[in-house]
């Protein structure tokens, strides 16, 4: 699979963990920045480039992060056929996919463990989208 990430300063450490994960596992990994954990970044210049390739299919999924990944997802889902999950625990990983088809996670390095966050993003690779009575109202999204 064909994946971008990207993350401001706050998110570069889980990043670069999660970027070297996927990548052993196989992925082809697009970096969209930030490089280096200093100096701090404005997060919509990382975020946005990972929802825009995204949205016009130059990726299959999208993985940002930051502080407390609330803002990243606010950028992602700004874009149009972006269904960014911000994930906490196992279950919402597993339920963005599963309920809402999520294309791009967001994680919050503040949040959580390093080992929390590969774990997340490995359930939000392996689980399917569910369909059925949930694809209705991922067409509302996109309405």
């Amino acid at each position: 699979m064909k994946i971008a990430i990207g993350s401001d300063h706050a998110g570069f450490h889980y990043k670069e963990a999660i970027k070297n994960m996927l990548t052993d596992l196989g992925h082809d990994v697009v970096d969209k920045g930030t490089y280096a954990e200093t100096p701090p970044v404005d997060y919509p210049r990382f975020i946005r480039p990972v929802a825009e390739a995204v949205a016009a299919g130059e990726v299959e999924r999208g993985v940002v992060l930051g502080g407390s990944g609330n803002g990243e997802a606010m950028t992602a889902n700004r874009v149009k056929g972006v269904r960014c999950a911000l994930c906490w625990n196992e279950e919402s990983a597993r339920l963005g996919r599963q309920h809402n088809n999520a294309n791009v996670i967001s994680l919050g390095e503040r949040m959580m463990s390093e080992e929390t966050a590969l774990k997340l993003v490995q359930i939000w690779l392996d689980t399917p989208f569910e369909g059925g009575r949930h694809l209705a109202r991922i067409q509302e999204l996109d309405e």
